[in-house]
Protein backbone atom coordinates (compact mmCIF):
# COMPACT_ATOMS: atom_id res chain seq x y z
CA UNK A 1 0.00 0.00 0.00
CA UNK A 2 1.20 3.67 -0.62
CA UNK A 3 1.08 6.82 1.78
CA UNK A 4 1.57 10.18 0.08
CA UNK A 5 3.38 12.47 2.23
CA UNK A 6 3.86 16.53 1.35
CA UNK A 7 6.64 17.71 3.24
CA UNK A 8 6.64 21.32 3.99
CA UNK A 9 8.57 22.52 1.16
CA UNK A 10 5.76 21.12 -1.03
CA UNK A 11 7.43 18.23 -2.16
CA UNK A 12 5.61 15.34 -2.51
CA UNK A 13 6.87 11.69 -1.06
CA UNK A 14 5.26 8.67 -2.07
CA UNK A 15 6.31 5.79 0.76
CA UNK A 16 5.62 1.65 0.49
CA UNK A 17 3.44 0.55 3.80
CA UNK A 18 2.10 -2.71 4.98
CA UNK A 19 -0.88 -3.30 6.83
CA UNK A 20 -0.57 -2.93 10.55
CA UNK A 21 2.51 -0.48 9.83
CA UNK A 22 2.30 2.65 12.00
CA UNK A 23 2.40 5.76 10.15
CA UNK A 24 5.26 7.31 12.02
CA UNK A 25 7.50 4.65 11.52
CA UNK A 26 6.65 4.92 7.51
CA UNK A 27 7.49 8.41 8.05
CA UNK A 28 10.73 7.57 9.48
CA UNK A 29 11.86 5.11 7.26
CA UNK A 30 11.30 7.49 4.11
CA UNK A 31 13.56 9.99 5.60
CA UNK A 32 11.24 12.27 6.61
CA UNK A 33 11.12 14.86 9.56
CA UNK A 34 8.72 13.41 11.94
CA UNK A 35 11.17 12.72 15.10
CA UNK A 36 8.97 10.74 17.55
CA UNK A 37 10.78 11.94 20.92
CA UNK A 38 8.47 9.50 22.94
CA UNK A 39 8.03 6.48 20.12
CA UNK A 40 4.39 6.48 20.24
CA UNK A 41 3.63 6.73 23.88
CA UNK A 42 1.58 10.27 23.46
CA UNK A 43 3.87 11.65 25.63
CA UNK A 44 5.03 14.15 22.96
CA UNK A 45 3.41 15.71 19.58
CA UNK A 46 6.65 15.71 17.65
CA UNK A 47 5.07 13.23 14.85
CA UNK A 48 2.41 15.81 14.64
CA UNK A 49 0.64 15.29 10.69
CA UNK A 50 -2.08 16.58 8.91
CA UNK A 51 -3.92 14.56 7.09
CA UNK A 52 -6.09 15.55 4.27
CA UNK A 53 -9.65 16.09 4.70
CA UNK A 54 -10.92 13.75 2.52
CA UNK A 55 -9.02 11.44 4.62
CA UNK A 56 -9.78 12.49 7.64
CA UNK A 57 -12.53 10.60 8.99
CA UNK A 58 -11.30 7.31 7.48
CA UNK A 59 -9.96 7.34 10.91
CA UNK A 60 -10.45 6.11 14.06
CA UNK A 61 -11.05 8.58 16.36
CA UNK A 62 -8.53 10.15 18.54
CA UNK A 63 -8.49 9.11 22.25
CA UNK A 64 -7.98 11.96 24.95
CA UNK A 65 -4.65 11.76 25.25
CA UNK A 66 -4.21 12.49 21.73
CA UNK A 67 -6.30 15.16 21.82
CA UNK A 68 -3.80 16.40 24.67
CA UNK A 69 -0.84 16.13 22.74
CA UNK A 70 -2.24 17.67 20.00
CA UNK A 71 -3.06 20.66 21.67
CA UNK A 72 0.81 21.39 22.58
CA UNK A 73 1.85 20.69 18.97
CA UNK A 74 2.86 23.67 16.74
CA UNK A 75 0.57 24.97 13.63
CA UNK A 76 -2.28 22.67 14.63
CA UNK A 77 -5.49 21.94 12.10
CA UNK A 78 -8.56 20.56 12.23
CA UNK A 79 -7.49 17.49 10.39
CA UNK A 80 -4.35 16.87 13.03
CA UNK A 81 -3.11 13.74 14.00
CA UNK A 82 -0.29 12.47 15.79
CA UNK A 83 1.15 10.38 12.99
CA UNK A 84 2.35 7.60 16.15
CA UNK A 85 -1.23 6.79 16.24
CA UNK A 86 -2.29 6.40 13.09
CA UNK A 87 -2.64 2.01 12.32
CA UNK A 88 -2.50 1.66 8.77
CA UNK A 89 -4.88 -1.09 6.86
CA UNK A 90 -5.85 -1.74 3.69
CA UNK A 91 -8.71 1.14 3.45
CA UNK A 92 -5.66 3.82 4.16
CA UNK A 93 -4.05 2.78 0.63
CA UNK A 94 -3.15 5.98 -0.88
CA UNK A 95 -3.75 7.98 2.32
CA UNK A 96 -2.18 11.60 2.50
CA UNK A 97 -0.92 13.54 4.71
CA UNK A 98 1.15 16.98 5.42
CA UNK A 99 4.12 17.23 7.47
CA UNK A 100 3.22 20.85 9.20
CA UNK A 101 6.05 23.38 8.58
CA UNK A 102 6.93 23.75 12.42
CA UNK A 103 8.24 19.71 11.98
CA UNK A 104 12.42 19.16 13.17
CA UNK A 105 13.65 16.27 13.56
CA UNK A 106 16.03 17.26 16.17
CA UNK A 107 18.33 13.58 15.65
CA UNK A 108 19.00 15.23 12.04
CA UNK A 109 21.26 18.03 13.05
Amino acid sequence: MKVHFTTSRGEQVTAEAAAGDNLLRVAQAAGLPLEGTCEGQMACSTCHVIVAPEWFDRLDAACEEEEDMLDLAAGVARTSRLSCQIVLGEELDGLSVSIPADSHDMRRI
